[in-house]
């Protein structure tokens, strides 16, 4: 892989970040065809505030003491 500009790498996580996104809710449709589209943002927002490592940060483990 060749290296890009942090542009193009910022770039390439949104979009990699909206394809999770439209995958999620494709998922939660498929095991729940009677959701509906206000259920189904709700459930995208409550992952993105309960998934592993999200309340530190997006990265499991001990959080850093460091200060950016």
């Amino acid at each position: 892989m060749q290296a890009g500009s942090a542009a193009d790498r910022i770039r390439a996580v949104l979009e990699l970040t909206a394809l999770g996104e439209q995958m999620l809710r494709a998922r939660l449709r498929r095991e729940n065809p009677a959701i509906t589209g206000a259920e189904v943002e709700a459930a995208v927002d409550r992952w993105y505030t309960i998934r592993p490592g999200a309340p530190f940060g997006d990265a499991p483990g001990t959080p850093s003491a460091r200060r950016l």
